[in-house]
């Protein structure tokens, strides 16, 4: 069977022929341990009230007596003597009687249903006769009724299982052809409700990434066609320049610039890498901050910038700790690149919030409001920055964003009044 309506539709038929064959059984038991008991008492004293009949009027006392039975019940009744002789009627009714050693019995033989009990004297027979057939169709509107039942059955369960399957099928094959807007949607609180919401998770992760990267892929283009540009005509003008030094300049700055990018974009490649190929390790951020500092006081001091650390963090996480200073150190030069001459970039360490959080302001130009989370964002740089010259090609912080995000934090910016505050969080 190739649909699942089809293994569904068997299920309810074999649970529903188990369920009569279970039922029949407990009637079948109820029967004989509650009922017959009854009947057989029933039986006794009928018998026993015939008996005391024959006994007071003779055989038209029974008579009258079983007449009365007959038109209550709707069967025949006998009191039959030991030999199974009618004490009425006089005739033989023995093929009535159980065989040896049985004195009752109480079924259908012959198309009849027998019923017969012994005295306990053994000198007489009750023999009660229901003659009357059971028309074949009595039963024929239960059967449908089984038949609608297992039918409604199977409809609801396409309805309920087997058709949103086929619609979580459809739009799978959808996205795979390129679709990546599709989505389930559903609404269910169930198991097939929880699977639609986490490929719907799953379709906007990917869509995200097919996204991020084919933007990446064109801002690389981008990227790339300047400097080659650039560095091809600089090699022109070397060949012809009358001053060989000023053109090698100029080409060894493109050189450096197209270095810079494929460093960045390694360093892009390699986070968005298997995970379990990281170095995990216990990094103290307190130690993790100072280094850093101390590797861009350099920059700093040539730039005319100086660098004041404050507050404290003890508390050691589980992580990367190349990671880690990466996005410190990005954000840090990022501060140390557009601060003014003769002002400070400020590092705060807390942990008072429940989370290590690393805050970096610079008293630069800041950003434009509607552009701090596009700062976060590959190759995003602001009109100012390119203008100023600084170098940079706007992967220093959304380097820093996916490094943070990999150890389940946050990375904030804000504008500072002058210059721009960004605060890293470490929820790990």
């Amino acid at each position: 069977m190739k649909s699942l309506y089809w293994w569904i539709a068997l299920v309810m038929v074999i649970t529903l022929s188990g369920a009569l064959v279970v039922f029949m059984a407990i009637s079948d038991r109820v029967e004989r341990k509650y009922f017959d008991p009854v009947f057989e008492v029933m039986d006794e004293l009928e018998l026993e009230t015939a008996r005391d009949a024959l006994n007071a009027g003779g055989p038209p006392a029974v008579s009258s007596y079983m007449q009365r039975l007959n038109e209550s019940f709707g069967a025949t009744h006998y009191l039959l003597d030991a030999n199974g002789i009618d004490v009425v009627s006089g005739v033989s009714k023995a093929s009535l009687l159980p065989p040896p050693p049985f004195s009752k019995s109480r079924g259908k033989r012959n198309g009849q249903l027998i019923v017969t009990h012994r005295s306990a004297d053994g000198r007489y027979w009750f023999v009660a006769v229901d003659a009357k057939q059971t028309d074949r169709w009595t039963f024929f509107p239960y059967y449908l009724l089984v038949i609608g039942t297992t039918g409604l059955l199977c409809w609801l369960a396409a309805v309920g299982i087997v058709l949103p399957i086929r619609q979580v099928t459809a739009t799978m094959e959808r996205f795979g052809q390129g679709d990546l807007a599709n989505r389930l949607e559903l609404k269910r609180r169930d198991e097939i409700g929880g699977l639609a919401r986490s490929f719907d998770e799953m379709a906007e992760r990917l869509q995200k990434l097919v996204v991020s990267e084919r933007r990446l892929l064109q801002d690389i283009s981008h990227e790339l066609r300047s400097p080659l540009a650039r560095l091809k005509f600089s090699v022109k003008l070397a060949r012809t320049a009358s001053d060989l030094n000023i053109a090698l300049d100029r080409v060894e700055r493109d050189v450096d610039r197209l270095t810079s990018l494929v460093s960045e974009i390694v360093e892009v490649s390699r986070m968005e890498g298997d995970p379990p190929a990281r170095k995990n390790a216990n990094v103290v951020l307190d130690e993790l901050v100072k280094e850093t500092v101390s590797d861009c006081r350099v920059e700093a001091e040539f730039r005319g910038v100086g660098i004041r650390l404050e507050g404290k963090v003890t508390r050691a996480i589980l992580g990367d700790p190349e990671l880690l200073r990466r996005a410190v150190e990005n954000v840090l030069r990022n501060a140390i690149r557009y601060s003014p001459e003769k002002t400070n970039v400020d590092i705060s360490l807390d942990e008072t919030v429940g989370a290590p959080t690393i805050t970096i302001r610079d008293y630069g130009p800041g950003v434009p409001a509607d552009s701090l989370t596009q700062i976060f964002e590959p190759f995003f740089r602001v009109e100012e920055a390119r203008e100023a010259h600084t170098g940079g090609i706007g992967l220093g912080l959304s380097i820093a964003r996916r490094a943070v995000q990999l150890h389940g934090g946050t990375i904030t910016a804000e504008n500072a009044f002058p210059g721009l505050r960004i605060q890293i969080t470490i929820l790990r």
